[in-house]
């Protein structure tokens, strides 16, 4: 049993070991050939991104350094800022606009370089499409013969206009500012003029039978 550990143990140790060495493998090839490369030469590389069509900044814009394998993202002003080599191959992409390359001057004698990157909108002409609401012609003959007549626009609107639909909307109203103030103060003046002796009641008021009669005869109580 003991000796089973021993060999497992002894495997595990192994494979550490060889999953290190290829970790440490990969990092000197990869600073090999990041040496090759004259570090003197690097250039701190700016600009801005912006829309072929309104000379618009492009926010958020992808820029690939495909030759280093690296990039960075455009700020919401499309400018970015990124350390690259004379001779890299720039790629800018931004989603419903055509990839673009750009590529670093080699003849450059200064170790900053800015540009203004242009992108133009992809766009793709497909053929007019038309949409029917029935799969086929016999669908169509079957909901038009089984079609129901319906009022117009005009119709439609005399009847949501008419005094009973207004009437019945207005009473599931709640009042505005304005009639809640008016009300109150309707309410505060009879307050005020019947201070000190019992309200006023109509049932009692021999002109507000006789403009009841009136209204009436005249035929405004059918009306309202």
């Amino acid at each position: 049993m003991a000796s089973s550990l021993e060999l497992s143990t002894l495997a595990q140790s192994h494979d550490m070991v060889r999953v290190v060495l290829s970790f440490l493998f990969g990092v000197l090839l990869f600073l090999n050939s990041f040496g090759q490369r004259d570090t003197s030469r690097l250039i701190q590389l700016s600009g801005v991104v912006i829309s072929e069509e309104n000379l618009e900044p492009m926010p958020y814009t992808t820029v690939f350094d495909r030759s280093e394998r690296r990039g960075v993202i455009s700020d919401y002003y499309g400018f970015f800022s990124m350390v690259s080599f004379p001779g890299d191959t720039l790629l800018f992409s931004y989603y419903g606009y055509k990839t673009s390359t750009y590529i670093v001057p080699d003849s450059l004698t200064d170790n900053r370089y800015s540009i203004i990157h242009m992108l133009q909108r992809d766009t793709l002409n497909l053929p007019a499409v038309t949409v029917y609401p029935w799969p086929s012609r016999e669908d169509f003959a079957r909901a038009f013969v089984e079609m129901e007549p319906y009022d117009d626009a005009i119709r439609r609107a005399q009847r949501e206009l008419s005094g009973e639909s207004l009437a019945f909307v207005a009473a599931r109203l709640e009042n505005d500012a304005s009639l809640a103030y008016g009300y109150a103060m309707n309410q505060r003046n009879t307050k005020l003029y019947t201070n000190g002796q019992l309200p006023v009641n109509n049932l009692l008021n021999p002109y507000s039978w006789a403009k009841l009669i009136q209204d009436w005869k005249a035929g405004k109580l059918s009306r309202q």
